[in-house]
């Protein structure tokens, strides 16, 4: 093939429409995996490298988007952070409680296992709000390395308005490492039809969806909360925002969000995926500079129903009483827990043993629960991330546009 032609071919790429080349990723991915499982397996590599490309750009990006932005921020600019902050905080509410709704229409009994969870729970509410204030004072060399945004935010912000006393000379070099950096991310979120092909082809190879089907019911459940967030209870909230008809946002920001963020499974990564769709949305960059980033350490409300779904599934499993108002109490300490999982490995997992302590279920008990989780993971965790990142795209955009009317 001559130099010509791969050029052109390239080009092409570059410039063809990603979620019509993401769906074929995913179809040619699975095709693979059950016709070739070994190949599907070597893929991998190509999704593991996709994700750790975006793993990596993510904190740059929001370390200098932000500083940027709030050093070139004019005081007579308007920013519409507070109207998305309250967004997220309903937002991760209504899920949460709709998940306490939904585990008592629909009852869900577990059939507990055994095996071992490597990673140690939190001990409680304080630990994991304890944990979350250490992160915000975390070495900002540090923060960068570990990928801790609470504490990248918290410098950035800081900077930023140091900075905006700043000449215009070192302001306009900010904005053109701003640029520069978003100009990288553009390159690596190009290669997301390539990288959902490996992680498709792999996951399907290594997992296959057998260990599912004995937990299906609670599988159904989940993701019929999740959906009903997605499909209900947000476009509500986006309505009542903007009285215009929500759902062509919604379906943009799921196809557009959603999907590479089901299959990184990460709403760190996804952070640049993010970037990109606001800006193609024409949203105000002061705004989602800051909004998006710390929606993909908040804004959790995929968190908060997974925690509420597998604790009541644990207090049916056991045949423990609760009325609603403890289930209600259950759901506003789900939605506070997840809102600082950001600094917890495993997140909502994780945060399972601290919801069950409130109807005093033994932690081994509780950790079998969580062992659960993990083997739900492949589809509840990829749910979850989608609904998460999504939505922080989907109520920024909401807030800029009451805004602009």
């Amino acid at each position: 093939m001559s130099s010509n032609a791969s050029s052109s071919l390239l080009q092409r790429y570059m410039n063809g429409n990603i979620v019509l080349q993401i769906i074929i990723g995913l179809t040619c991915g699975i095709v693979l995996a059950v016709l070739a499982p070994e190949a599907a397996r070597a893929a991998g590599l190509l999704g593991e490298i996709f994700v750790k490309a975006l793993k990596a750009i993510a904190p740059l990006l929001v370390f200098i988007l932000v500083m940027a932005s709030i050093a070139n921020h004019r005081k007579s600019q308007q920013t519409h952070i507070k109207p998305v902050l309250m967004l997220y905080l309903v937002g991760t509410l209504v899920a949460s409680t709709t998940a306490v709704i939904f585990s008592f229409l629909f009852p869900t009994e577990l059939s507990l296992v055994s095996a071992q969870v490597s990673q140690k729970a939190p001990e409680g509410v304080g630990e994991v709000l304890n944990t979350l204030l250490f992160n915000m004072v975390d070495n900002p060399v540090n923060a960068l390395t570990s990928a801790n945004y609470i504490g990248l935010l918290t410098w950035a912000v800081g900077l930023g308005f140091g900075l905006r006393h700043g000449s215009q000379t070192t302001k306009n070099v900010l904005q053109n490492m701003a640029d520069s950096v978003t100009f990288v991310v553009g390159i690596v979120v190009r290669m997301a039809p390539i990288g959902i092909f490996g992680l498709v082809a792999s996951t399907v190879a290594n997992t296959g969806f057998d260990a599912l089907l004995g937990y299906s019911h609670l599988l159904i459940v989940l993701i019929g909360v999740m959906l009903f967030i997605a499909l209900i209870t947000n476009p509500l909230l986006v309505y009542v925002t903007t009285r215009q008809n929500p759902y062509p946002l919604v379906f943009k920001c799921l196809k557009e969000s959603g999907i590479t963020a089901f299959f990184t499974r990460s709403s760190a990564a996804n952070i640049p995926v993010n970037m990109r769709l606001c800006e193609r949305l024409n949203l105000d960059e002061d705004t989602y500079s800051v909004s998006i980033p710390l929606g993909a350490t908040i804004n959790m409300g995929g968190a908060a129903i997974t925690i509420t779904v597998l604790t009541l599934a644990a207090v049916h499993t056991l045949g423990i009483p609760v009325d609603f108002a403890s289930a209600i109490l259950l759901s506003l300490i789900a939605a506070v827990s997840a809102c600082g999982s950001s600094g917890v490995a495993a997140g909502s997992l994780l945060l399972i043993p601290l919801a069950c302590s409130l109807f005093n279920i033994p932690n081994d008990i509780a950790m079998q629960v969580v062992a659960v989780g993990f083997i739900l993971g492949v589809v509840q965790d990829s749910a979850e991330t989608a609904l998460n990142s999504s939505t922080d795209v989907l109520f920024t955009a909401a807030a800029c546009r009451r805004a602009s009317k």
